[in-house]
């Protein structure tokens, strides 16, 4: 089956029935965009063989015939409202990274890759990697802000804010050149140790935000082409494109292409 025969063919359940179902680990996803941390999740999963039922995440903003939040019954659910919401059986919603990581980790099946080191010097270096990566004040935290829009005012959009984010992004990305870079004279292509973690899937999802990533990778939609043309204006700051090594590059394409789902599968409307 074609990329296009997979996306096409891709079926996104309500929100409401992913909350009501009883059993399957449910996602939510907005058909057509690559929205970061539903993409590493989705990748988490696909490296623990969890099998995903998609549901659609509710878009910001004012919905024009009701008049009603968009997003209200999601906070209504989860009490939040960020992408991705993660349903499993019965159990309770889990919003956040690192307990849907923690999830996937405990769910997925007996014989794939295991994502969260058992070393406890190596598990203490991934989860604190990860939260640089994917917390506050971290890379992709910063990428939002970089200018005024609904999404940065919702992370604390400022202008002293923003104008302090390119220097925050160019400290994230050196530091991970310089870690790939050590690892890389100990023998490993790993950010932590000498197999794949966790953290190895989240930089090179999040990274995305920062690198013109190709299509063989993350196909066109008519969805993301906005997201992906923000995503190329970012690499070429100057600041930032300083640091994109290629080192940064071929680590992304390792990752994405050994272990993930390349290309990325979305639904929505494949250009």
């Amino acid at each position: 089956m074609s990329e296009r025969e997979s996306s096409e063919d891709l079926e996104f359940i309500t929100l409401d029935k992913a909350a009501e179902m009883k059993s399957g680990t449910r996602v939510t996803f907005i058909p057509g965009m690559q929205a970061l941390y539903a993409e590493a999740l989705k990748n988490i999963c696909f490296v623990k063989k969890v099998p995903l039922i998609r549901a659609l995440h509710p878009l910001m903003g004012v919905d024009k015939e009701t008049g009603g939040d968009r997003q209200a019954r999601l906070y209504e659910l989860t009490s939040q409202s960020s992408l991705p919401t993660m349903f499993h059986e019965d159990e309770r919603p889990r919003n956040v990274w690192i307990e849907q990581l923690s999830l996937a980790e405990n769910i997925g099946s007996s014989d794939s890759l295991k994502l969260i080191p058992s070393n406890i010097q190596d598990r203490v270096d991934m989860f604190g990697l990860c939260a640089v990566i994917l917390g506050e004040d971290g890379l992709v935290w910063n990428i939002r802000i970089l200018s005024d829009n609904p999404l940065a005012r919702k992370y604390g959009y400022s202008e002293e804010a923003s104008a302090q984010a390119i220097d925050k992004i160019v400290e994230i990305i050196s530091m991970i050149d310089r870690r790939l870079e050590a690892q890389e004279k100990l023998g490993s292509k790993y950010l932590v140790g000498t197999s794949l973690s966790a953290v190895d899937i989240y930089w090179s999802t999040m990274v995305m935000s920062t690198i013109s990533t190709p299509p063989e990778i993350m196909p066109r939609t008519q969805q993301n082409q906005g997201m992906l043309m923000w995503f190329e204006a970012n690499s070429k700051i100057p600041e930032i494109e300083n640091v994109l090594t290629k080192r940064i590059e071929e680590h992304q394409h390792y990752v994405l292409k050994t272990y993930c789902e390349t290309p990325a599968i979305l639904g929505g409307d494949l250009l």
